[in-house]
């Protein structure tokens, strides 16, 4: 058995396919969806879905958002989200260590918090292709 499960960033469809199973970040940590889920809504943080179709995974880096699981769909609305089929493992090295010196600098509240959204996005792009990311 299977679910659709369908990742909608705002300029576009990123995901509209069946999984056998996704793995969630979520505000309060990651969970685990099998067919036949409880119904739930949920916000998701910055970090990886990790998706199972075809007896295969594969990694996304979101951008954070909603998740909405009814009757073995899955709608995910998301500020942004990319697959890691998509994203080159140097330039999300890079981007990291930039966001990590960056955070470093930060000063002012207003500066701080967008320098550590900054490095969580980094993080999440690495994390999907499944680099090191030395934290």
């Amino acid at each position: 058995m299977s679910m659709n499960l369908r990742v909608i960033a705002p300029n576009r469809i990123v995901w509209n396919s069946q999984a056998e199973e996704i793995i969630l970040s979520t505000n309060s940590g990651q969970i685990g969806i099998l067919p036949n889920h409880a119904s739930l809504l949920t916000p998701i943080s910055i970090g990886v879905l990790k998706i199972k179709s075809s007896k295969e995974w594969n990694n996304m880096a979101m951008m954070g958002g909603f998740a909405m699981i009814l009757n073995n769909e899955i709608t995910i609305l998301t500020n942004d989200a990319e697959k890691a089929s998509d994203i080159d493992l140097e330039e999300a090295q890079k981007g990291l260590t930039l966001a990590r010196v960056n955070l470093e600098k930060a000063t002012g509240r207003k500066e701080k918090i967008q320098a550590q959204l900054a490095f969580w996005r980094a993080k999440a792009r690495l994390d999907a292709v499944g680099g090191k990311t030395g934290i």
